[in-house]
């Protein structure tokens, strides 16, 4: 009878045993575990006699009181889900207990845990938990799930070896409080009010975040996980950011250590178009804008070009200064034009960007408007463009063109962005590599003109390295290289090359 009003029996008991083996002094062989899930039980108190017990199942039950648990020295599991326990640890301490999963239960607030040392995993689920506490020395502890409970913050876990933390379906606004938490792998705060991922940037062996369905709004916010270098899976989904223009790109660009988003596995096909839509490699960039060019281009009446007349043997000769900016490679294409006038003729760039003091319209450049510029992209009047220092700059075909027809070879100047950009076409000039070595008087040179701010000068400086990186990492590149701290010497040695391109 006493069954059917909860009360356990020796009967309803001996149901439940299971694994024989040694007992924990060795002394005998025992049952070691029990499993009565299910069976409406509200009274265990029988179990006092259990000692030997190392796993006890109990979910799915009404039990209020496991003081019983007291006579249990050697248990190792306890599962008392889903009781009606307003206590989790209503009993004195067993010395190796392991787990414990006191989920779906009633109880409003955690106490010192300081005696159970031995615990590694704890779950606390769908309680009424509002704070963390009494956890600081339980120094084995590499599990907690406090899923579904009425936590505020995140607080109370100090240094624990955590490496599993479950803290979803809350009422967190905050990702601070874990700081000491060195060990953490896996993150759940799904379900919560996040709106800032401030304080997950220094925990490196992060390996997987669920940060589903909060009030993250700005992609920005994923900077603070940039560094987590083993972070593979994420998942954003119900979250405002993932409204934002090229969200999914955007996210595995930033994250590029990602395997997996929003529960989709990400392609290496996925990784590479992020990394050329934010920062694309510098041949992609050119290869992109010869692209655009031939596109635009091809829409346009077509007729025959001068450039191309000279035969299929000979391409059109085309001489291109290359080198960081007032390097002196404007001075020195001007020189050599005038020199062998009966060769060559400048043929100036487009740019968006303002003239320097001393540079005139059609002479140094063909100074145009963005909208200018932009609507000769579009009317295919470009042979290369490349941007630079926040201005567009591009060379003209009419401008080649124009030359071509009057039998001239063109000669003009560029950064290394409109190099590439020209290296697409069908166009094989010879390239002149015009950089200082001497970096101190070159940084002397940029100041006395007055029109760089420090950080431009610094940028450019650092040009001057990957110019010469560039020259050195791939033999080749540059057809001739010339040191450009002496503008005089390096204007004799351009010319001789010039003599020797021209067979003279």
């Amino acid at each position: 009878q006493g069954r059917f009003e909860g009360v356990l029996d020796e009967d309803t008991a001996a149901e439940g045993l299971h694994r024989l083996g040694c007992s924990a002094p060795g002394t005998e062989y025992v049952y070691l575990d029990l499993s009565l899930p299910g069976r409406g039980l509200s009274d265990v108190g029988i179990l006092s006699g259990y000692v030997h017990l190392q796993k006890l199942e109990l979910r799915d039950n009404k039990i209020s009181d496991l003081s019983c648990v007291s006579h249990m020295p050697y248990l190792l599991e306890l599962d008392a889900s889903h009781n009606e326990l307003t206590t989790c640890f209503g009993f004195e301490p067993p010395k190796s207990l392991k787990k414990a999963d006191f989920s779906h239960n009633q109880i409003p607030k955690m106490q010192d845990l300081s005696a159970y040392c031995s615990l590694t995993t704890l779950l606390l689920d769908f309680n009424n938990l509002e704070e963390i506490r009494g956890l600081e020395n339980c120094h084995s502890l590499s599990h907690l799930s406090l899923s579904h409970n009425r936590l505020r913050a995140i607080g109370g876990l100090g240094n624990l070896p955590i490496r599993t933390l479950n803290l979803s379906s809350n009422q967190i606004e905050k990702v601070t409080g874990m700081e000491g938490l060195k060990t953490l792998q896996t993150l759940d705060l799904s379900s919560n009010k996040i709106t800032t991922l401030q304080g997950l940037e220094e925990h490196h062996l992060l390996e997987v975040i669920n940060l589903e369905d909060n009030q993250i709004a700005e992609l920005s916010e994923l900077q603070w996980m940039e560094d987590l270098p083993l972070l593979r899976v994420l998942n954003l989904l119900k979250n405002p950011l993932q409204d934002h223009t090229g969200y999914w790109l955007s996210v595995i660009f930033t994250l590029l250590q990602l395997t997996e988003l929003d529960l989709q596995k990400i392609s290496v096909e996925e990784k590479v178009a992020a990394v050329n839509e934010h920062d694309p490699p510098p041949d992609v960039v050119a290869a992109e804008d010869h692209r655009t060019h031939v596109l635009c281009h091809m829409r346009q009446p077509q007729r025959v070009l001068a450039s191309t007349l000279p035969g299929l043997d000979a391409s059109y000769p085309i001489l291109v200064l290359v080198g960081p900016v007032a390097c002196g490679k404007r001075e020195l294409t001007h020189k050599i034009c005038r020199q062998f006038n009966n060769f060559f003729r400048y043929g100036p760039c487009h740019t968006t960007r303002a003239p320097y003091f001393g540079e005139e319209n059609r002479l140094d450049y063909y100074f145009v408007s963005q909208e200018a510029f932009d609507d000769m992209v579009r009317a295919g009047k470009f042979i290369a463009t490349y941007r630079y220092g926040g201005h567009h700059y591009g060379l003209g075909r009419d401008t080649v063109e124009s030359l071509a027809r009057e039998g001239l070879a063109t000669c003009s100047h560029l950064e290394i962005e409109g190099m590439r950009s020209l290296k697409c076409t069908y166009f094989q000039p010879r390239y002149v590599l015009v950089a200082p070595t001497d970096k101190v008087g070159y940084e002397e040179r940029l100041r006395r003109m007055g029109l760089f701010s420090r950080v431009e000068i610094q940028e450019a400086l650092a040009r001057v390295d990957m110019y010469l990186q560039t020259s050195e990492e791939l033999p080749g590149y540059f057809d001739a290289v010339i040191n450009a701290d002496d503008l005089d010497e390096a204007f004799a040695e351009l010319s001789l090359l010039v003599r020797m391109y021209l067979g003279l």
